[in-house]
């Protein structure tokens, strides 16, 4: 991200970042630590938590961030379709498929997370938002929990450093935001536009933007 857009967002944001001059100063680090501590995250979760085994010694390009639209857990269709699962109480579950399957998705076995997106692409996935609804929002009965989502910042830092990603928008998105950012049709996913467990931050940047922020302050 461009100095002159971050300090856009910042600003968006109610924060003081100084000129818009693409120029990253004093006004603008600070401004960055105030967004970090608005998203602090209320749920501390240890660092280390994928297992060694699930990280393929492979190149990537980009982490996508998904929910199953399920329950909590992972059912056997979720493990087919991502990397890595996490479920309502922050439990991590393998998919079928390594990383490395989709290096090259050129032969049929991958995890296909994300449509015409998959070669060069970690899925992840939150196990949640069963029966959920965009607008009027309704989370559903499974709604996506904090304990997830301060999760799901760890795992994504942890695959950052392992797979040399630097956080970006291009590189690390929730699946909301890809048709906008990388420009691949998508099929009205909406995953995330919402956090069930902070109604105020709504819309796929928004969600985006946060999840950015705390995977790049523990990368």
């Amino acid at each position: 991200m461009k100095t002159a857009e971050l300090q856009s967002r910042l600003r968006a944001l109610g924060l003081d970042p100084g000129p818009s001059d693409g120029v990253y100063g004093e006004l603008t680090e600070e401004a960055v630590f105030d967004a970090l501590d608005l998203w602090a995250p209320a749920v501390d979760v240890p660092a280390g938590i994928i297992p060694l085994e699930w990280l393929s010694a492979c190149s990537m390009d980009r982490v996508i961030c998904h929910w199953t639209a399920g329950s909590h857990s992972a059912g056997s269709a979720d493990k087919d379709h991502y990397h890595i699962l996490i479920e309502g109480d922050g439990t991590l579950i393998r998919g079928v498929y390594s990383i490395k399957d989709n290096v090259d998705t050129g032969d049929g076995r991958y995890a296909a997370h994300t449509k015409n997106c998959n070669t060069g692409s970690i899925g992840v996935s939150l196990c949640c938002m069963a029966g959920a609804i965009e607008n009027p929002f309704d989370p559903g009965v499974h709604p996506m929990t904090e304990k997830q989502w301060a999760t799901l910042a760890v795992v994504v830092a942890e695959l950052c450093r392992f797979y040399d990603i630097v956080v970006t928008p291009q590189t690390v998105l929730s699946h909301a935001e890809v048709q906008g950012t990388l420009g691949i049709q998508q099929s009205g996913k909406w995953d995330y536009t919402r956090l069930p467990f902070d109604p105020g931050v709504q819309g796929a940047t928004a969600c985006g933007d946060r999840l950015r922020a705390e995977a790049a302050a523990l990368a």
